[in-house]
């Protein structure tokens, strides 16, 4: 992985967040790249910087919001321009303010522009995603309660949201469906019924292998709890808040409690007052608004025309 960029500024003391690996983020940021340049290039900038002028750029927060993605960003720039110097002043999971500026760039002007937007693209929409989580977990931040996100994700870019959800202080869900097993509605209809799921799903899982199952009502979930196949969680989805009450009693702490389905700002407090362990939401990746970050760009002094 590439050596994290210099930093300069007291703004860096935030938690710890374990870094995505280049390797998972590059074949994105590539691609991206290749889609945007075409053929032949940013030919607006051929067109109209010199080839061999040289650039600052300052990537700004026009918004306040939660930092994330920033590396990813960083690495579209660093494909045009290897030898670009890049001075770094929030790491992702510190929240900025409008007006901030979240690092300064120095290098091939061409090549600034070239990933100017695929690097706002991608840093706008992960610190959406993070900004968005994280007033998620604020409003249930009196609680033990537990935010994720669901596998409502873009195609390809489920590590890079599912990271900026960690940027925001929530929880990873299952990240595939090869992580564990949820037993959802579909699932149930085709094996005949929650006692037959469930004894399919106890036969095959492997010992390290943890087993959740969704309900829709309070029926379901006394089937589950009769049941003599061991689980790990139960799902509830789109309970409302007397039956998530109700169902919590009824577990009595014996499984991780999820509840998921209409979770909003408005609601989700109450929902984790209730008892449940875990609440995801789906919004949190399919459904946030991009936080504005812009890239004030100007000749360095040697590039003047």
């Amino acid at each position: 992985m590439r050596p994290a960029a210099t930093q300069t500024s007291s703004a860096l003391a935030v938690p710890v967040l374990s870094p995505l690996p280049q390797i998972v983020y590059e074949p994105m940021v590539r691609a991206a790249l290749a889609e945007d340049l075409g053929l032949g290039g940013d030919i607006t900038a051929q067109a109209t910087v010199p080839a061999d002028a040289r650039a600052r750029g300052a990537l700004v927060a026009r918004a306040g919001g939660v930092l994330a993605g920033l590396e990813v960003a960083l690495a579209a720039f660093r494909l045009l321009d290897a030898q670009i110097a890049v001075d770094v002043h929030y790491r992702d999971g510190g929240r900025v303010e409008r007006g901030d500026t979240i690092a300064t760039l120095e290098g091939d002007a061409r090549a600034l522009l070239g990933a100017e937007r695929t690097a706002l693209n991608v840093l706008s929409h992960l610190c959406g995603v993070a900004t968005t989580t994280a007033c998620y977990v604020a409003a249930v931040s009196d609680t033990p309660c537990a935010i994720t996100e669901t596998r409502k994700t873009l195609p390809g870019l489920r590590a890079l949201q599912k990271y900026a959800v960690r940027a925001g202080g929530g929880a990873n869900h299952r990240f595939r469906l090869d992580d564990a097993m949820l037993i959802k509605d579909n699932h149930i209809a085709l094996a005949g019924g929650i006692e037959a799921a469930l004894r399919a799903v106890r036969a095959r899982a492997g010992r390290l292998v943890r087993i959740e199952i969704e309900v829709d009502d309070l029926q379901q979930l006394d089937a589950v709890l009769e049941s003599p196949n061991r689980l790990d969680a139960v799902l509830l989805d789109n309970f409302s808040l007397a039956d998530t009450r109700e169902a919590v009693g009824r577990i009595g702490g014996r499984l991780t409690v999820e509840a998921s389905g209409g979770m909003t700002l408005d609601n989700v407090a109450e929902v984790a007052r209730a008892g449940v362990d875990v609440i995801s939401v789906g919004a949190l990746t399919h459904s946030v608004t991009a936080l504005d970050i812009g890239l004030d760009v100007t000749l360095t002094a040697n590039s003047a025309p």
